[in-house]
């Protein structure tokens, strides 16, 4: 019996109504908010303009990191047995569970003053906590798990013959990561990619604990949203205007997404 014919129990499409509108409504309700008029000319301004500087390149940086850490991690996660696998699992997953602003607390009490590296580094002259640096450690945070997971289960589905036929054929193992591998779990690398970004990009708690919110420096499109509403130096029209910014990345990576999941199908 098909999923069709199987029907589903009408008492249950109107939650599934509620729920679908309490999903859309509040989006509906910020964009009928927004001035379209002046959405240019608020997008060119100086702290909108500083703002989604310092965003792109700190999410563009971050997301670079992820792919440098994250492939060589879910590598090994995907390899790993027993115990191993189950405890890195765990890690992984950690930081998409964990509240933002405790994850900001841990970059402080492991990069921070008095923090288990904060006073090494500061005796070399490094100061990280409440420079660029810091938005970028953050947003690596709380976007690596995006990527490895992505990476991991291609990596799990995917046909060891491949692989060892390549071996066999006296293909070294740095040879086959790049011309098996990795073209093999191409979709999930761009899934990943993108999930990343898109996540490094609204990152927030963690952001706001641990790199703070100087402008031009530290003050991320999110940050600025928050800024607006706390009547210090941005309008909310501005943070209206941020907030679709970041409405539009949504949807365009949920539509990447989606393109590449339904072309990966047809293959």
């Amino acid at each position: 019996m098909s999923e069709r014919a199987a029907g589903i129990p009408g008492g249950l499409y109107i939650p599934a109504a509620v729920g679908g509108g309490l999903l859309l409504l509040p989006l509906i309700a910020l964009l009928a908010r927004i001035d379209w008029a002046t959405i240019p000319n608020m997008l060119v301004a100086p702290e909108t303009a500083n703002a989604l500087r310092v965003s792109l390149v700190t999410a563009a940086t971050a997301t670079a990191l992820c792919l440098v850490l994250g492939i060589p991690l879910a590598l090994v996660i995907a390899r790993a047995r027993g115990w191993l696998a189950t405890a890195l699992r765990a890690l992984v997953t950690l930081p998409l569970v964990l509240p933002p602003l405790v994850g900001g607390l841990a970059l402080l009490s492991l990069l921070g003053r008095g923090g288990v590296l904060g006073d090494w580094l500061a005796e070399l002259g490094i100061r990280i906590p409440f420079t660029t640096v810091a938005v970028i450690i953050a947003q690596t945070f709380v976007a690596l798990p995006f990527l490895v997971i992505s990476v991991e289960g291609a990596l799990r589905s995917l046909h060891p013959e491949y692989e060892e036929a390549a071996a066999t054929l006296g293909a070294s193992p740095t040879s086959v990561l790049f011309r098996i591998t990795i073209p093999l779990i191409a979709p999930g690398l761009v899934a990943g990619t993108i999930l990343s970004f898109t996540r490094a990009l609204g990152e927030f708690g963690a952001t706001a604990l641990f790199a703070g919110n100087a402008a031009g420096t530290t003050r991320t499109v999110p940050m600025a949203i928050y800024t607006a509403f706390n009547g210090a130096g941005v309008t909310q029209d501005t943070a209206l205007a941020l907030s679709l910014i970041l409405i539009a990345v949504a949807v365009t990576a949920l539509a990447v997404l989606r393109g590449r999941t339904s072309s990966a199908a047809r293959a």
